[in-house]
């Protein structure tokens, strides 16, 4: 396994690889960005293609290599990801001893899954019971090609039917329930979930069976139309997107995707056609769906149903599209209710809207129109402000202007008196962020930890290290690093005659190495002193150093017997201080 996994990272680079999911800025050596995994206005995720690995110096503080990004951009485990790059790379996984505990787990709940969908799959095709369910099909017009392409399926309207053939194949009630398949009721006795349910597999981009949809189909029942798996390990509605497993390529070649709200908003098109088409799980587009849709494409057109619902789920999406770079457009569906009906009513005319979207923003402005259609001051007030909240989070200032522009001439004001209500509208978005701020506040490292970081990812990012060390080491020494895992670092790297990073990592114990790497990539991160005089900074680190001395003798109560050493101490920092002044 071992050699496997320096293999894979041999033949991968981390910049191109981690450059195809997110957008990246070169930073001296190394290479900056937003992070991914947590929302953030200013770059802090770094990236070092010389030691080919990545750390974030922003709230989430996560770090590690290639491997490590992928675990925690698609929420699998190592093993998982690990196979992922070995395929991608033709390296072949042999001789594999790692035990991936997490995957062992993960990989029986996801056969739970697989069973189950045979099953519902053997109820709809082979049996009476799924007579119904086939009738209903054929009703909308979906032919069991398509049918069997997203693996649709029956639960019967049983209470254990399902629950009885896993047992039969060896699972646990426990192990089940964890899938989210049963119910456990008060009296602790499991049951099927799904009953009486045409059955939509959820299936994420490696084709796995995360968790499932099922439809109701009596119009008379009062239970939910639509009951889906609950929150498990497996399945997170916020990550979930149906039909990706069917549409990933397609998207990749058509350089777009059409996302839309429901599974027969997905199979209907799919089945005239359209093949690079996904839906939401949940009533908003997310970061993570987002995250997701961005392996594939940049440009996302959004199709959702025409009422108030699919126009605040458009808005909402906003936002986040605009914080990961997508060019984003709407299909506006003046015939039809969704997708589905459309594909129904007029499949060439649902066809040709999707070739004329219209710019997300262009939307919102027609919507607030719309809404307020008056020519009085008090309508085009309203126009703008309801426009203005969102021209507002555009990040790009030549669309930002265009759009300015576009608002001021149709409301037929001055842009000066756009952009004011820009500046107005930020205000009050500060003021209902602060009472959060205080809240949420990320604790910031001490100004001493600071400068230690940035001196030694100097000494180590340097050309010539060693010769900075005699610079840094003429002035200072182990101890005035306060951290012992700092001091180690050093001890190893001047018991050293020549600095090679790779190397050197390799030489540190385990619990080092995620230390190593963070002081090695600090100097690029907005916590780095880019504009601080060297000298100055390690002036500043003496004066910490004989601070906390002076404090730590005074503290154990033992002045008396070190009146010589503090005498010194305090003249030393008396010269620091001296020579700090004019800096």
């Amino acid at each position: 396994m071992e050699n496997s996994v320096e293999e894979v990272k041999r033949r991968l680079d981390i910049v191109e690889y981690i450059g195809s999911f997110i957008t990246l800025k070169k930073a001296g050596r190394n290479f900056k960005a937003i992070c991914p995994f947590h929302q953030e206005k200013t770059p802090s995720f770094v990236i070092s293609p010389d030691r080919q690995i990545w750390h974030c110096f922003g709230a989430c503080q996560e770090g590690g290599d290639a491997i490590k990004f992928l675990m925690k951009w698609e929420n699998i485990t190592f093993y998982e990801a690990l196979k992922e790059l070995a395929d991608k790379f033709g390296v072949k996984l042999s001789h594999i001893t790692y035990e991936d505990s997490a995957w062992k787990k993960r990989e029986r709940l996801l056969g739970i899954n697989l069973l189950a969908a045979e099953f519902f799959d053997y109820v709809l095709r082979k049996t009476r019971f799924g007579n119904e369910a086939q009738e209903y099909l054929k009703n909308r017009l979906i032919d069991e090609k398509i049918a069997k392409k997203f693996q649709l399926g029956y639960a019967p309207a049983s209470w254990d039917s399902l629950l009885k053939f896993l047992k039969k194949k060896h699972y646990e009630a426990n192990e089940i329930f964890a899938t989210g398949l049963l119910v456990k009721d008060q009296r602790g006795t499991f049951y099927d979930r799904f009953r009486g349910r045409l059955m939509f597999p959820l299936i994420d981009a490696r084709n796995n069976i995360l968790g499932f949809s099922g439809r109701s189909l009596d119009q008379k029942e009062k239970s939910a139309k639509y009951i889906n798996t609950p929150e498990t390990s497996l399945y997170h509605k916020r990550e979930t997107l149906f039909g990706i497993n069917t549409a990933k390529e397609s998207i990749k070649k058509a350089e777009n995707v059409f996302l839309v709200e429901g599974e027969f908003d997905v199979i209907s098109p799919y089945q005239n056609g359209i093949e690079n088409i996904v839906a939401i799980k949940g009533s908003a587009v997310t970061r993570e769906q987002l995250m997701l849709l961005k392996r594939y494409t940049g440009k996302i057109t959004l199709t959702l149903d025409s009422d108030v619902a699919g126009e605040e789920a458009m808005k909402r999406g906003i936002e986040e599209a605009e914080n990961l770079d997508f060019d984003l457009k709407v299909v506006l569906l003046d015939f039809a209710k969704d997708p589905d009906e459309a594909v129904q009513k007029d499949s060439s005319r649902f066809k040709k809207l999707l070739n004329v979207p219209i710019p997300i923003y262009d939307f919102i402005i027609d919507l607030a129109r719309k809404k307020y259609p008056g020519d009085d001051p008090f309508n085009k007030k309203r126009v703008g402000e309801e426009s203005v909240e969102f021209i507002e989070k555009i990040r790009n200032p030549i669309v930002q202007s265009h759009y300015v522009k576009k608002l001021a001439g149709l409301l037929n004001v001055s842009e000066s008196s756009i952009e004011a209500l820009i500046r107005k509208t930020r205000q009050k978005i500060k003021q209902r962020a602060q009472p959060f701020k205080k809240i949420n506040i990320e604790k910031k490292e001490p100004r001493e930890i600071l400068i230690q970081k940035h001196i030694l990812s100097m000494l180590f990012q340097s050309d010539n290290s060693y010769e900075l060390a005699n610079k840094i080491f003429a002035n200072l020494n182990q101890s005035d690093f306060s951290i012992p895992s700092y001091q180690k670092i050093v001890d190893l790297f001047l018991s050293e005659k020549k600095f090679d990073p790779q190397k050197f990592v390799q030489k540190l114990p385990a619990e080092l190495i995620p230390v190593f790497d963070e002081i090695y990539l600090f100097s690029s991160s907005d916590l780095a002193f880019e504009n601080e005089n060297l000298d100055k900074l390690i002036l500043e680190l003496r004066r910490y150093s004989f601070k906390r001395q002076i404090a730590k003798i005074a503290k154990e109560m033992i002045i008396e017997e070190n009146k010589e050493k503090l005498k010194e101490l305090s003249r030393r920092l008396n010269e620091v201080e001296k020579m700090l002044t004019p800096l």
